[in-house]
């Protein structure tokens, strides 16, 4: 092995102000220009592991996320979709959190270029706008219910057809096959606590038989006025879906048994 060599590699296939320094036997840091939002740099070392030389992460990339972000919402929705392409795409391995790429014939400036696009690409859930994180709320919100409720006990984007056929007043997912159907709601803001206050309102006007809940982005957000009157109305809240997981999967479950 040549490190000189490999280190001009490095340099010709990924940058040219990118510096190589040795940490212990069969083990050196890669400095390289990339870097999280935050200004902290890409974690990337070079080691050996049974006889094959590796690129690693040693977890920094998934830690350096979870700073502001909940580890469970890096494992569903759009985020994961993010994250599992871009190690489909670049051959890179997930050990338990631990991103690796194996350099293989020799091909070290290949290999980290591929394994600093994959985490770059991974960092860019944190660059996400509020109007796309929204979305995602929405769609996490979809694939935890997915996760939870039976197919055939659940239904999005439900309305009642004999009272409301044109849909104008909708249920993010109504579960069935209880004595009372359970209307569950996403709320991420206030136009959607205030959209869900006047349907639920409505439900009672037309004397359907019902329970409520609602799973929350940020509770916290949410005008205390238009909390106040959506409380009202709501039997059952969570304040954030990442946050209470296993308590709204233990509520859920149950309320279907």
């Amino acid at each position: 092995m040549n490190l000189e060599s490999i280190e001009q590699d490095f340099r010709f296939k990924v940058s040219e102000k990118l510096k190589v320094s040795s940490e212990g036997i069969e083990r050196y840091r890669i400095f390289a220009p990339f870097m999280f939002e935050d200004g902290d740099h890409l974690s990337i070392v070079m080691s050996k592991a049974d006889s094959q030389w590796i690129l690693t992460d040693e977890g920094h990339t998934y830690m350096h996320l979870t700073y502001d972000l909940e580890e469970k919402d890096l494992q569903r929705g759009t985020r994961q979709k993010i994250i599992t392409n871009a190690l489909s795409v670049f051959n890179v391995e997930d050990r338990d959190g631990e991103l690796i790429i194996k350099i293989r014939d020799d091909q070290y400036g290949d290999a980290l270029y591929s394994f600093v696009q994959a985490l770059l690409r991974i960092t860019d859930v944190s660059y996400l706008s509020r109007e796309r994180v929204r979305s995602m709320f929405l769609e996490d919100f979809r694939s935890f219910i997915e996760e939870t409720v039976p197919e055939t006990r659940r239904a999005f984007d439900w309305h009642d057809p004999s009272r409301d056929p044109e849909g104008k007043y909708l249920i993010d997912c109504k579960i069935n096959g209880v004595a009372k159907p359970l209307f569950v709601h996403a709320i991420n803001g206030d136009d959607k606590a205030r959209d869900t206050t006047i349907a639920l309102l409505q439900f009672e006007k037309w004397g359907l038989a019902f329970h409520s809940v609602a799973i929350f982005e940020d509770q916290e957000q949410i005008n205390r006025k238009v909390l106040a009157r959506f409380s009202d109305v709501c039997e059952k809240q969570f304040s954030s879906l990442s946050i209470k997981d296993d308590r709204i999967k233990r509520y859920l479950l149950e309320a279907i048994q």
